[in-house]
């Protein structure tokens, strides 16, 4: 079922023979990096989007201006139809799941919806968080879907498309978190 379910993401472009097996997410993740078209997107790169992917429905949308802190001047988020980090895992899940379980809001509200897991019981699919994640206090600021191999496809930052991203790329890795309820 999960290799029809590649077949059936990659069957309309070429997808290059990825080195891990993909599951269901990874395979999703996958496709929506190689700008293949989705529910909600009719295909090409997604440009990153400070807070686009929080409609109502997860996918692309126009982002905000609020709270932003990018280096592009003006803001562009606006006028630009993309995800952020936290658009792009939380529509990643949806398609997986066909429902949307990571719901509304940031990275500090999708990890606490998670499952830390060690990083040696990581496997492709995990979301990989960055910042402080504490008994208490959660403070994080950027996420990514984990595809083995040390590797994230992840939206970066205001000026890049998804893309894939060494785990290492970014400091302050605060783990591996896993959704705890099956496919």
């Amino acid at each position: 079922m999960l290799l029809g379910t590649f077949l059936l993401l990659s069957s309309s472009a070429w997808v290059p023979t990825r080195p891990v097996t993909p599951n269901r997410i990874t395979a999703i993740a996958y496709a929506i990096e190689a700008g293949q078209h989705q529910p909600g997107w009719s295909g090409g790169e997604i440009p990153y989007s400070w807070g686009g992917g929080h409609d109502d429905d997860p996918g692309p949308s126009l982002g905000t201006c609020q709270g932003y802190r990018g280096s592009i001047r003006p803001c562009p988020a606006t006028r630009t139809l993309g995800l952020d980090c936290s658009g792009l895992t939380r529509w990643v899940y949806h398609l997986a799941y066909g429902r949307d379980v990571l719901g509304p809001g940031n990275t500090d509200d999708h990890v606490r919806r998670l499952k830390r897991i060690p990083a040696s019981a990581a496997r492709p699919g995990d979301l990989v968080f960055y910042g402080k994640v504490g008994k208490r206090k959660v403070r994080t600021h950027h996420v990514g879907v984990y595809v083995g191999q040390g590797k994230m496809i992840n939206a970066r930052r205001t000026g890049t498309e998804v893309r894939i991203d060494r785990v290492a790329a970014i400091d302050d890795l605060a783990g591996y978190f896993r959704y705890a309820k099956p496919l």
